[in-house]
This record gives structure tokens, C-alpha cells and sequence, in this order.
């Protein structure tokens, strides 16, 4: 009995070892991916605000909002704007009015033919160029370079039974549902595949998914 608990606790030794060493090395690959993210994005920001103004909009091309992270703690998350000035107010206005964006909304938490999206902002989705503002969240810690959706803070009580799985893990610039559908699967089944990420993540399977980005990247699979 007493050399079966030992064992137990070598294996869980070895178990926590083994998961501060894959921690510890994701975060150094973080820091360097960010770095080098961090300098790409002085020509992109300038590329980005020169096609905002050539379209007539001279708002700000930077958009901050309030997101879950690990263990439940909010953050601010950067991107570039893809939507108009008070996107939100626009949103809750569109599902009064429109019974069947509303369904599909509640269904998908997104909408296919959202009004809220500029002309740019369009262009920008499909390249994924919005998300890449993120690399200063990843510089920072709040979020990882592979990992699952920044949820936002009022998805908390439609993501049920997941949420508890899903906040184990630091969010992602990019994750297991961005490269197995992204917008063509429905919300419960993004939370399927963030579940699984979270059961499952290791540097193998964070390494399979920064390969796969770039495919659907460079294919546009998926994207919005």
C-alpha cells in the first residue's frame, strides 16, 4: 500500500514537471513570436489606417474591449476595428427589430451579414489582420499565442458547463476552433473544440495548430 501511494506520487510529480516545463517553454515562445509581432505591426497599423481613410473613416483604427481570461480574470483585448462606432448599440438594435438575426445570433453568437461591419473591416476579417493587435496582449501574459477564444464577459452565462474547462487555459491569438471551422461552426460546437483544447493541450498539439493557421490563413477558410 505505502509503495502505491509513493508510485502515485512520482506519477503526479512527474505529471506537474512535465506541465511546468511545456508552461515555461510556451511562454518564452510567446515572448519571441510577440516581439517579432509587436514590429510588424508598425507597417500593418500604418497600412490599415491609410485604407481607413481612403474609404472616408477617420475613427480610430483600434478597438478595445473587456474579455474573459484564465482562471476568469478580465482583460483588455486590442484589436483593429472591423465594426462602427458603437458596435454594441448597433447590435441590440438589429436583434429587436430583426427576429431572424436574432435566432441566428443566439444560435452562433455572430452574425453572417453583420451590419456592424465597415467596408475595411471586411477586408481586414478575411486576411485575419483584425486579431493582430492581440501580440500585445500576448507580450503582456493575458493571452497565449495558441489557445481558445477570448470569451466576453456576457458569453459567461451562455457557455454553461464549459466555461469551468475553457478558463483553465490563457486565450489564444489563435486555437484549436480557429483552424476546425471558425465561423462555420455553431457556438456550442466552438465550445465542444475549446473543451478538448483544454483537456488536451500540449506542445505537440499547440505546435500541429501554428502550422494549420497558416493554411487557413492563406486559404481564408472559415473567416468573416
Amino acid at each position: 500500500m505505502f509503495e502505491s501511494t509513493l508510485e502515485k506520487e512520482n506519477t503526479i510529480n512527474k505529471i506537474s514537471i512535465k506541465k511546468l516545463t511545456y508552461l515555461f517553454i510556451k511562454r518564452l515562445f510567446d515572448i519571441l513570436i510577440s516581439i517579432i509581432g509587436l514590429l510588424l505591426l508598425i507597417p500593418i497599423t500604418i497600412f490599415v489606417k491609410l485604407a481607413y481613410i481612403c474609404t472616408g473613416d477617420f475613427t480610430s483604427i483600434f478597438f478595445v474591449q473587456g474579455r474573459i481570461g484564465k482562471n476568469g480574470k478580465e482583460f483588455k483585448l486590442y484589436k483593429y476595428r472591423s465594426m462602427v462606432k458603437d458596435a454594441d448599440e448597433v447590435l441590440f438594435r438589429t436583434l429587436e427589430l430583426d427576429k431572424i438575426m436574432a435566432e441566428e445570433y443566439n444560435k452562433n453568437k455572430k452574425l453572417k451579414n453583420d451590419p456592424r461591419v465597415t467596408k475595411m473591416g471586411r477586408v481586414i476579417r478575411k486576411l485575419s489582420i483584425d486579431e493582430l493587435p492581440q501580440f500585445i496582449n500576448v507580450f503582456l501574459g493575458d493571452m497565449s499565442l495558441i489557445g481558445n477564444r477570448p470569451y466576453l464577459p456576457r458569453e459567461k452565462k451562455d457557455m454553461g458547463n464549459y466555461y469551468e474547462d475553457i478558463i483553465k487555459t490563457k486565450p489564444g491569438l489563435t486555437g484549436y476552433w480557429q483552424v476546425n471551422g471558425r465561423s462555420e461552426t455553431t457556438f456550442e460546437e466552438r465550445l465542444k473544440l475549446e473543451k478538448e483544447y483544454s483537456e488536451k493541450a500540449s506542445a505537440l498539439l499547440d505546435i500541429k495548430i501554428f502550422f494549420k493557421t497558416f493554411t487557413v490563413v492563406l486559404f481564408g477558410k472559415g473567416a468573416e
